[in-house]
């Protein structure tokens, strides 16, 4: 994945608000990538990834985020540690990481309020 794909403001704008499909569809296009490349790298079925971009269908199991994350090597400036998968010490398989709490991008943006982030309407409907 290019690393200029991170720097885009609507795609840091799609992970803060945990917006996955848009956050696929933005990373696909910005990285020349097909939907089929989409499905490698994170191991979510073509059906779901599909319905997902669409917003047919919204990504909520934790596990999956993670892997979702993961695959598209997401730096963990944009996610927190919380969102990376975490080996447990005893046995040092890969654990849940539990909970999560809004992302650094998302605590800024509630801080100063929500505002539109390069066109994209904001949660209220204003732009």
């Amino acid at each position: 994945m290019p690393a200029r794909v991170w720097d885009v403001p609507e795609v840091q704008f799609a992970l803060a608000e945990r917006d996955f499909g848009r956050l696929c569809t933005l990373v696909r296009t910005l990285g020349n990538l097909r939907q089929d490349d989409m499905v490698t790298l994170t191991g979510l079925s073509q059906s779901f990834m599909s319905m997902l971009e669409t917003g047919t269908r919204r990504l909520t199991n934790i596990d999956r985020i993670v892997e979702l994350l993961a695959g598209l090597n997401v730096p963990v400036e944009l996610t927190g540690l919380v969102l990376r998968p975490q080996a447990d010490p005893q046995t040092g398989h890969f654990r849940s990481p539990g909970r999560v709490p809004p992302s650094p991008v998302a605590r800024a943006m509630a801080s100063v309020g929500h505002g539109a982030v390069a066109g994209l309407p904001c949660p209220d409907g204003t732009r």
